[in-house]
């Protein structure tokens, strides 16, 4: 999904960032090897670059989720957003860096429910936060930690579902092109 209007500021480079963000895309850039362009676009704000990465961080390293399983709260979320770039760009890391089974990256690019049934529960329980703004049933709830999760993790997919806002948000209005090493998993809203 793109909106109508696309921002026209140009992305910002490590050789043209000011020095409120130049040392943060120096880091991602040494990060990836590459400085995604979806970072670039989010530049022109320093403040909602940082504020980014911070929650991305947190999220990765401080939510009781594996790394399969932030995958598929982040595809999920950034599938019903309709952000091209983040499911083209998650579908690249769950396949080849967070241990997703291709299958389930499938299911969730093609709006299909997952084989896995407890990957199926934190998949759905993820589209009732997205869609009720984050007032689930007592039903909903009962149903996700039935599955395996606890409420704890219900804050933890709040956070994710923060972070994704912030990234698909700016991608709808920006419009980055997706880089060239998430390519082979491309997808549209």
């Amino acid at each position: 999904m793109k909106s109508e209007y696309k921002v026209s500021l140009p992305p910002v480079t490590v050789d043209t960032a000011g020095d409120s963000v130049k040392g943060t895309l120096e880091q991602q850039q040494a990060n990836f090897g590459f400085l995604p362009n979806m970072y670039q676009t989010m530049a022109n704000s320093p403040a909602l670059l940082k504020t980014y990465l911070f929650g991305y961080e947190q999220f990765r390293t401080e939510s009781d989720f594996t790394p399969c399983e932030q995958e598929v709260i982040f595809m999920v979320i950034s599938r019903e957003n309709g952000c091209d770039y983040c499911v083209g760009a998650h579908s690249f890391i769950a396949d080849n860096m967070s241990g997703v089974p291709t299958d389930v990256t499938d299911a969730i690019r093609d709006g299909r429910a997952i084989g896995d049934s407890k990957l199926q529960a934190l998949a759905a329980f993820t589209t009732v936060l997205f869609d009720t703004r984050g007032v689930p049933s007592t039903a909903g709830v009962k149903a996700f930690v039935e599955a395996g999760y606890t409420e704890k993790n219900i804050l933890e997919i709040l956070l994710a579902l923060s972070v994704k806002t912030l990234s698909n948000y700016s991608n709808h209005i920006c419009q980055p092109q997706l880089d060239e090493v998430f390519a082979g998993r491309a997808w549209e809203a």
